[in-house]
């Protein structure tokens, strides 16, 4: 449990960094009372890490170890290739925050609770529980979460907006390959050779679409100025 406590903690506050749900917690930080704030996202964090765990330890069950390291080894690498992409807050989403009236707190923990389904850090968190423990992975992913976003609340406060995004996003982009590589090691260690061969096609395959893809991004807000905002954090 401990292991899987510290495990969670750790992917999930990398996976947290320059996050959209980072994004959100400093904006509204930056209106309302910061213990608000996080007492709210502590709830959200709670209730959405719950069924992830729900979710991932009961698909966990039914799966293969080494398959789920190879799958979650894949998945880590989607969530570096999409940390790269970077998060920005579309004008919904802005708007949400800045109209918040008196009920702060349900407001905070709504909007939260909506943007973590199917966001990365759920998705990391349902890999998680499906080959470690699930309490460890439900506390340890969920406090990740939390004490990530509180940075940003803290450094929000302190700084307003001008964050160093691109070494945010790049070095938590490197520390998710890092943890895509461990895992894919663990489960190709006894794999046979045709599960190797596809399993690293998959991954030149993931690896080629995810760099094309930035590219495209890259030239589209060189091109088109309008567009340099909703990708600004991936350059």
């Amino acid at each position: 449990m401990i292991a899987a406590l510290l495990l969670s903690f750790g992917v999930i506050f990398v996976a947290e960094l320059g996050d959209k749900s980072q994004l959100m917690a400093m904006t509204y930080a930056l209106r309302y009372r910061w213990w608000v704030v996080l007492l709210a996202i502590t709830v959200a964090t709670t209730a959405v890490h719950a069924v992830s765990v729900f979710f991932g330890h009961f698909l966990g069950l039914s799966i293969p170890t080494d398959v789920m390291s190879i799958l979650a080894g894949l998945a880590m690498l989607v969530f570096g290739l999409w940390t790269i992409r970077g998060d920005h807050l579309d004008d919904d989403e802005s708007t949400k925050a800045e109209r918040v009236g008196a009920s702060v707190f349900f407001a905070v923990m709504s909007s939260f609770f909506l943007a973590e389904l199917g966001d990365k850090t759920m998705l990391a968190t349902i890999t998680l529980s499906t080959n470690n423990d699930w309490l460890g992975v439900w506390i340890g992913s969920t406090i990740g979460m939390v004490a990530a976003d509180a940075l940003a609340i803290a450094v929000g406060s302190l700084l307003g907006r001008h964050l160093p995004e691109r070494i945010i996003a790049r070095g938590a982009a490197a520390l998710f390959f890092g943890f895509g590589a461990w895992l894919l090691w663990e489960g190709l260690s006894d794999a046979s050779a045709v599960t190797i061969i596809a399993t690293l096609s998959a991954v030149v395959v993931l690896l080629g679409v995810g760099t094309l893809y930035l590219r495209h991004l890259r030239r589209t807000a060189a091109t088109d100025p309008a567009d340099d905002a909703a990708v600004h954090s991936s350059r």
